[in-house]
């Protein structure tokens, strides 16, 4: 307990998944956690059973006004910002071949402009505490390509370029920043589930009722797994890790595939 006491999170698309188990962890560590979401019926749930270590606020991480908006909500409720979490992110399935510019370039401005512009803005705040922890949830398709993935793998590649970029950035500056990258394999998240049901849209009912005994073993994780990793990247455990890949999946990378 109390890893995090103290320290001000700011944890994008927190309201399900992976980004509502990172801030539901931070808090438990001691954390005050702003999440941040398009979905405000759920984020405001989740900072509700938080509780007054919580503020739920409506983003667009895609919206440079948004960030600017959030970022002085945060200090003015909370004083200040020591972590952030660039969580929020999506997934649409195509090969370059079937992948249309309209989506590439939707994943673009939500998974690698997102991240840029939270960066960017955080900095500056970052440094009048006299440090803080960006940490950037990007994938394994980043390290090892997915066919199927064109966009998405595109997008979390430059999430891992640009964290590296800030990282070497806040080295030389000296302001006692890091930056690094966590990169998930497969998590059971309505994400996923909604990519393996083919559907656009999923309650929270049709996702509980979700039966994952078909999916391989130690194929997903579960969003706890990689809040794991996020809690340790907010805390001081890891002041001299900076410009880190932080990969979170069972060895499915090195692994080499099966023999056909």
């Amino acid at each position: 307990m109390n890893r995090v006491k103290d320290k001000v999170c700011i944890v994008t698309g927190a309201a399900s998944g992976m980004g509502k188990a990172h801030a539901r962890q931070l808090a438990r560590e001691g954390a005050k956690v702003v999440l941040t979401d398009l979905n405000e019926q759920s984020g405001r749930a989740v900072a509700e059973e938080i509780g007054a270590s919580a503020l739920f606020l409506r983003h667009d991480v895609s919206n440079e006004q948004d960030w600017q908006r959030v970022m002085a909500a945060t200090t003015d409720h909370f004083g200040g910002l020591d972590v952030l979490v660039n969580n929020a992110g999506l997934m649409k399935m195509g090969t370059i071949v079937e992948c249309t510019l309209a989506d590439f370039r939707k994943l673009q401005a939500v998974n690698s402009e997102g991240v840029f512009l939270g960066c960017k803005y955080a900095i500056p705040l970052m440094e009048q505490r006299g440090g803080g922890s960006l940490i950037n949830i990007s994938s394994i398709a980043a390290l090892h390509g997915e066919l199927f993935n064109a966009a998405y793998t595109a997008s979390k590649g430059a999430v891992t370029a640009l964290s590296k970029s800030i990282a070497a950035y806040c080295r030389t500056k000296k302001n006692g920043i890091r930056c690094n990258t966590v990169h998930p394999g497969g998590v059971l998240t309505p994400m996923v589930v909604k990519l393996a049901l083919g559907v656009e849209e999923l309650s929270d009912e049709a996702f509980q009722a979700f039966d994952a005994s078909g999916i391989p073993e130690g194929l997903l994780c579960q969003p706890e797994d990689v809040a794991g990793m996020v809690v340790y990247l907010a805390s001081d455990e890891s002041r001299f890790v900076s410009g880190a890949q932080m990969v979170v999946d069972n060895a499915e990378v090195i692994t080499a595939p099966s023999p056909v």
